[in-house]
């Protein structure tokens, strides 16, 4: 615990008492990621941490303990297993509803504007389902209905990729309980087609 502290103590914003944007960049050149690689938020979810963009003495003691690496070295080498640990189904659904949250900047905030939505959707999910975000995020740009999306939609486009085939949506039924944001981008879909 005590080099966990000593790793903490070290990027700690001192005015702050926490680790901020500038240490949290300097964590991520330290490890050799960049602060904007989807590994980072891997990090914060394992450190359950509350406010993006920093830590907590606890959130860091919490997720790098969970992660059993006191020195740059083996964070280096537990990020590559935290990787693997996200992608199980189950955690990753966490992981993924963590994300959303994680993104909201006030307190009482409930949804994310379309801009930032996109930017997330391909960091946390870009890479597992490439053709459906990319194609999600290019209906989402092109459209004017919505200017914000929820938790029940940004959850509800994970379980799409999972389980509509793409890009044929030939098991898409607008009549089961999807939200009106997919049932748009299915018929945007079809249209282009």
């Amino acid at each position: 615990m005590e080099r966990i502290d000593q790793l903490f103590h070290a990027y700690m914003d001192k005015s702050l008492g926490m680790v901020g944007p500038e240490g949290i960049e300097s964590f991520c050149l330290d490890v050799g990621i960049d602060h904007t690689d989807v590994r980072i938020l891997m990090l914060a979810w394992k450190m359950q941490a509350e406010k993006q963009g920093y830590f907590t003495l606890d959130e860091w003691r919490r997720g790098l303990s969970a992660l059993h690496a006191d020195t740059i070295l083996k964070i280096r080498k537990r990020l590559q297993e935290l990787e693997k640990e996200v992608m199980r189904p189950t955690n990753f659904l966490d992981f993924y509803v963590y994300a959303f949250c994680y993104s909201l900047a006030e307190e009482k905030q409930k949804n994310i504007d379309i801009e930032s939505a996109c930017e997330l959707l391909t960091v946390v999910l870009g890479f597992r389902f490439p053709l459906q975000v990319g194609k999600f995020i290019e209906y989402l740009k092109s459209q004017n209905d919505y200017k914000v999306i929820n938790l029940d939609q940004w959850t509800s486009f994970l379980r799409f990729c999972n389980e509509i085939n793409f890009p044929s949506l030939d098991n898409y039924d607008a009549e089961l309980a999807w939200p009106l944001i997919l049932d748009n981008f299915v018929e945007w879909m079809r249209e282009k087609l």
